[in-house]
């Protein structure tokens, strides 16, 4: 047991005892007594603890009512149980291994040594941690700090942002004044969904194709989340469309072992059959990411219908073949 989890439960007992003797905390802590008093110490020099030795109950317990413990006393972080402090121990690895040149810039760094108050270094806890997980960020696009913060400013103060975006399917810049409606995580990346002035429509943008921002004195449109979920949430992916249509795969049994665990849409339809495939109905508005997804199993997976997604996909195999004829 580390000194982290000795300091909660010493907590608990003084918390939930009139006073607690040293044979109690000997025999629940199963420590010595010489560890017993360095963890009273660290509580009492650390974190202020207001633990007396109270002769008369012949056991320690906190003193609230002495004027002399003026100084606030708080366990940051040790109020968790020894499960939620293993899982801040995985966040405080997760964020070291953000990168700090990217979105979260220099945020992250005051978090990273907040936690590390927070869980401290006892049995190089947080080492341990970093030593067994391993976490690598794949496909992750530079967001320029400045104007993720930009966004976040307009959209709690309910205000117009100008930007200069990059349209990679296009290869285009254009000028927009948009009113942003929320930032959406999807696949490791930042999107905004947003009505644009320009199209006079709801659209979602990659937070990364932004090539210059400027905060507006303007008031935002607001927009009804019933309405952005139903524009740009129906239909399949970060790719937005008013009209949906239903996709039919069909995948075979080998990879129906992943699949049948995994959600592509919150609206799909799905059954195993009785030869070991897997049917997945899901709704879509635009086929661009969907494809993607599709083409990523080869022929572990067929499209059944419609029949406009099945031609789309066959001629996509045929250009891919042209490429190696």
């Amino acid at each position: 047991m580390g000194m982290n989890e000795r300091i909660y439960m010493i907590d608990q007992m003084l918390s939930e005892r009139r006073s607690v003797s040293v044979s109690q905390f000997l025999e629940r802590l199963e420590v010595s007594l010489p560890t017993l008093k360095r963890d009273l110490t660290e509580m009492k020099d650390r974190f202020h603890a207001p633990i007396i030795f109270d002769r008369e109950l012949r056991g320690y317990r906190f003193d609230k009512d002495n004027a002399a413990h003026d100084l606030p006393y708080q366990l940051p972080g040790l109020w968790f149980s020894p499960t939620e402090i293993h899982a801040l121990l995985t966040m405080h690895h997760l964020l070291s291994n953000l990168d700090t040149g990217g979105l979260l810039g220099g945020h992250i760094q005051p978090l990273i040594s907040r936690l590390t108050v927070l869980l401290g270094a006892a049995n190089n806890e947080i080492d341990e941690v970093q030593h067994r997980i391993k976490i690598e960020m794949i496909g992750v696009r530079q967001v320029k700090l400045a104007y993720f913060e930009s966004i976040g400013s307009a959209l709690l103060r309910r205000k117009r942002i100008q930007i200069e975006y990059y349209s990679r399917g296009k290869d285009e810049v254009t000028q927009r004044e948009l009113s942003p409606q929320r930032l959406i995580y999807y696949r490791a990346n930042w999107y905004m969904d947003a009505w644009c002035h320009l199209r006079n429509e709801l659209r979602s943008f990659s937070v990364d194709s932004i090539r210059s921002l400027v905060n507006l004195e303007k008031k935002a449109k607001d927009v009804a989340d019933k309405t952005l979920d139903e524009v740009l949430g129906a239909g399949y992916g970060i790719f937005a469309g008013k009209k949906v249509q239903w996709a039919t795969l069909l995948f075979s049994p080998e990879v129906a072992r992943w699949v049948s665990n995994e959600k592509w849409h919150p609206s799909q339809k799905s059954k195993s059959l009785d030869d070991g495939s897997y049917e997945l109905k899901l709704p879509y508005s635009n086929h661009t990411e969907l494809m993607m997804d599709i083409l990523r199993y080869g022929s572990g997976v067929k499209v059944i219908a419609p029949a406009d997604l099945v031609k789309n996909i066959s001629s996509e195999i045929e250009r891919m073949k042209q490429l190696y004829s």
